[in-house]
Formats: structure tokens, C-alpha cells, sequence
């Protein structure tokens, strides 16, 4: 027989109330949603209200400006002893502060413009709109359209001649009689002749001869540099030009070009490496994205000084006009939904306050711990994972990671993900860890002063690295070395390329 009866327990548990996930929410959002989710609560919660860029404190919109002019560190001697990192004061009070869509309106004028096709047109509409200005047979502009389609985001011809006639005959209403391969290729010469220049070719020597042929024919150079695309293209991978003056003498040139001097060879490679590789690659519908970093260090006199960017957000208020009309008549439905926007305004508020504080406490616990990296650079970037910061500002380690992911830091040295300076560490012979960027960087620069006839095998590598006090093996050091995008020993010994 089943008794019921009383008992008391006791626990801790984590209530999820709505102000909770709004905070989380709004903590792990990038700069860019943030953004956005802003701009649609400014469009549906009347309580709250942008500031006016006069009202904002001048502070906060020199920020970037006054960041961006600070000098790259330099390795002085008395820098090597602990530095202070300072946090700029910066309130929130009664609003989500760090910026405002008319102050980044007024530079406007003032940004680089993308080079990408402001239209957005795609490379494949770019060439069509040019073929219909070309007073083409109907034809020929069929073949032409088939060519277009058959061009990659590189701007070369990806199909044979063959296999664009099957297409043709396949789609075309003319049928695969009237387009053999020796139209096909006529047609090409045509589309070969559309902006921008080397589009259309089958290999990269065609692309470059492209857009050779393009330049004035008494362009300095312009004959030995079509000679070393069509034979030496390898040898301009060297940075010393002396395999590839060998080579020309060698082949026993006349004329002009004979004596191969350095002034003409020097311009000839100039105008090899002038051309782009990948011309369809200059028109794309894609706009460049641009990074805007969350928060900034410079340093000072007393060590490094962080600050979050003033520039990233719109700067919110709670509007009064609106608020002190709760306190006034009898109430009613009407004020029961200001009431509740009003609530709705102030966690906003509240949670933007906590994710600007937790984001400092991150970006400050980072500085101190990467100090030297900013003052000298990658080799010397220390071991650090996300319990190190979190034991640091006391939270928990799914808090720095929201932090940590999509925001950005602009330092001296660039801009960098914060996720960037975390990284596993390899155990030294004393004791100390070493990084794994600081031993890709390590490698990086052992590379790249290894002589160009013997370069160093990832077993020399390991070796060199050993002596250092950082043992790897040698299978780690070909692991760094490809995530780096280094080759092989043997491949930069053939290339002559680092």
C-alpha cells in the first residue's frame, strides 16, 4: 500500500528567466547581428531612443581615430618586466553605448572604396552585357553565351572546344552542324578581347600573353617578357634573376634582346608580374566584408591600455518623454503595453551593459597574458586556453568562449580574432610550454632565411627547433608547415619558392 508523505530537500539549480537568455543571447552575438537586432528593437519598442551623435561623449568617437595612431611597439629594454593594463572608463549609464550609425555616415567619404563591381554584377553578366555591344551574327553570339558559360570565377575557359559544341548542340537552335570547333575557336578570339583583360584562357601562359598583347607594342621589355612567359615562367620564382639571365643567354637571343641586359630583363619581369593570374577574379557580386573590431589596446606610458571601439553600436536611451506618461491617467491597456516596453528597455539596457563589461574583462585578461606578443610578436605568444581566462575574471568557461567567438581585437600588430590567441602548448625541455603559434612563427622565419639551394627538411626543422628547447617531431613540424601553407623541402628546392 503506497503511503504519501512530506520531506524537504535541498539543491541549487539555475533558473533560465528571460532576462538570463536575453544576456546570453545578446553575449555571444557578433557586432554585425547585434547590429541589426538593434535596429529592428529601435522599430518596435517606442521606450527606446537613439542618441543624437552631439549628445554622446566626444570620447568615444575619437576612439578609433586616436587608437589607429598609436606607434608599433618597439622592443625596449624595460619593457620585459610586467605591464599594467589599464581599462579606459567608460559608463554605460541608462544606455547600450559604444557608437552611432550618423557618426560612421560622416566618414563615409573618408573609407576606401572596394573595388568590386558596385553593381554586383557577376562575371558572367558583366561579359554578356559586353557581347551585346559587339554587333554579333546571332550565331556567334549563341557561341560566345556558351563560351561565357563555360568561364570559371578565375576567368578561364574550363571546356574544350569538343565539349562546347555538345553543349551547343544539346541547347543551341542552330545545332552542332554549324558550330565546329574551328567557329568555336574564332569566337573565342572575340570574347578574349572582353574586359577585363586575360579572360577566357586555357592556361595560365595564355592568360598572361593576354594581357601582354594588350600593352603598346614599344613597351620596354615587352618582347623578352613574352619570351619568358612562353619558356621561363618557372625561373621568375626565384628571387635572384640570375638562373633566368643564364637561361636567356643560353638560348643564344638576337637583337634587342640578345644582351638581355638588367635594365630590360628588370622591366620585362615587371611586366610578367604586373599581370593577374586570375582577371576573373577583379569582377565578382560579392563585396568585400570588412572587419570591425570589438574592442582596442594601445599602449601608453605604463603598459597597454584597452578600450572598447566607439564606434560598433548605436547608442540607446530609455525615452523619459514616453516614460512619464506611465505616471500620468487612470491607466488601461494602452498603458499596460508601455509598461511592459518599458521593462523590456531596461534588461536591453542591462544586458548590453553586461556583454560591454564581460567583453572588456576578456579583452584585458587577454592583454595581460599576451603582452608579449604585442611588444615583439608571434614567436613570442604564450600557451593559453579559455579556463586560464575564465579562473582569471571568475566565470565560467562557456562564457568566455560566447565572448570570444566573432568579436575582434585591433592591436598594433593587426586586427585578430580573440579566438586567435588561444592556442595549445608543447612541453619544453624546461619546463616551460612554447605555443603552437609561436612555433609555427618559429618555422615561418627559420624558412625563410634558409638558403635557396638547401632548404631545410621538416627533420632539420625539428632538429633546430630541439635546440631551442622546443622538442617536436618531426610529423608536428610538417603538420605546422602545411597549416601555414609552406611546401615541401623538396618542392621549394625545385620551385626555387619559399
Amino acid at each position: 500500500m503506497l503511503k504519501q508523505s512530506l520531506q524537504l530537500k535541498l539543491g541549487q539549480s539555475l533558473t533560465m528567466t528571460p532576462q538570463l537568455q536575453q544576456a546570453i543571447r545578446l553575449l555571444q552575438m557578433p557586432t554585425l547581428e547585434l547590429q541589426a537586432h538593434l535596429a529592428e528593437v529601435l522599430e518596435t519598442n517606442v521606450m527606446l531612443e537613439q542618441e543624437e551623435p552631439e549628445a554622446a561623449e566626444a570620447v568615444d568617437f575619437e576612439l578609433g581615430a586616436h587608437f589607429t595612431a598609436a606607434a608599433p611597439p618597439t622592443e625596449e629594454a624595460g619593457f620585459t618586466e610586467p605591464v599594467e593594463v589599464e581599462v579606459v572608463d567608460q559608463p554605460w549609464a541608462d544606455r547600450a553605448g559604444t557608437g552611432s550609425d550618423s557618426g560612421r555616415a560622416e566618414d563615409d567619404e573618408d573609407r576606401p572604396r572596394d573595388l568590386a563591381d558596385e553593381r554586383g554584377e557577376s562575371l558572367r553578366e558583366h561579359l554578356l552585357g559586353q557581347l551585346t555591344l559587339l554587333g554579333l551574327s546571332e550565331s556567334d553570339l549563341e557561341v560566345a553565351a556558351a563560351l561565357v558559360d563555360a568561364i570559371d570565377d578565375d576567368g578561364y575557359l574550363t571546356e574544350t572546344f569538343a565539349e562546347v559544341a555538345l553543349d551547343l548542340a544539346h541547347h543551341g537552335p542552330f545545332g552542332a552542324a554549324l558550330h565546329d570547333e574551328e567557329e568555336i575557336e574564332r569566337v573565342l578570339l572575340l570574347v578574349q578581347k572582353l574586359d577585363p583583360v586575360g579572360i577566357g584562357a586555357r592556361d595560365l601562359i595564355e592568360c598572361l600573353q593576354l594581357q601582354l598583347a594588350a600593352l603598346a607594342p614599344a613597351t620596354q621589355g615587352l618582347g623578352l617578357a613574352r619570351r619568358i612567359v612562353d619558356h621561363h615562367l618557372k625561373l621568375l620564382a626565384h628571387r635572384d634573376l640570375g638562373p633566368l639571365r643564364r637561361a636567356l643567354e643560353v638560348e643564344g637571343l638576337q637583337g634587342e634582346e640578345a644582351a638581355a641586359d638588367d635594365e630590360t630583363l628588370v622591366a620585362a619581369v615587371a611586366l610578367v608580374r604586373a599581370c593577374h593570374p586570375k582577371p576573373g577574379s577583379l569582377i565578382s557580386a560579392l563585396r568585400p566584408e570588412y572587419i570591425v573590431p570589438d574592442a582596442m589596446v594601445r599602449r601608453t606610458a605604463r603598459g597597454w591600455s584597452v578600450e572598447l571601439n566607439g564606434r560598433t553600436l548605436p547608442r540607446l536611451r530609455v525615452n523619459n518623454e514616453y516614460a512619464g506618461l506611465i505616471g500620468q491617467g487612470a491607466g488601461g491597456g494602452g498603458h499596460a503595453l508601455l509598461r511592459s516596453q518599458l521593462q523590456e528597455a531596461r534588461w536591453l539596457l542591462k544586458s548590453l551593459e553586461i556583454r560591454h563589461d564581460t567583453l572588456l574583462k576578456v579583452a584585458r585578461a587577454i592583454v595581460e597574458r599576451q603582452s608579449e606578443f604585442l611588444a615583439q610578436g608571434e614567436e613570442h605568444m604564450k600557451p593559453m586556453i579559455l579556463k586560464d581566462i575564465a579562473a582569471a575574471i571568475g566565470m565560467h568557461e562557456s562564457t568566455v568562449s560566447r565572448v570570444t567567438s566573432g568579436k575582434y581585437l585591433h592591436t598594433p600588430r593587426g586586427v585578430f580574432e580573440l579566438r586567435y590567441f588561444f592556442s595549445s602548448q608543447v612541453e619544453g625541455d624546461n619546463g616551460a610550454g612554447t605555443s603552437s603559434t609561436a612555433i609555427r612563427a618559429k618555422i615561418r622565419r627559420l624558412i625563410t632565411d634558409e638558403s635557396a639551394g638547401e632548404p631545410l627538411s621538416d627533420g632539420t626543422l625539428a632538429e633546430l627547433l630541439s635546440a631551442q628547447g622546443i622538442p617536436v617531431a618531426r610529423r608536428t613540424v610538417a603538420k605546422y608547415r602545411e597549416a601555414i601553407g609552406i611546401a615541401s623541402s623538396a618542392e621549394r628546392k625545385r620551385d626555387g619558392s619559399r
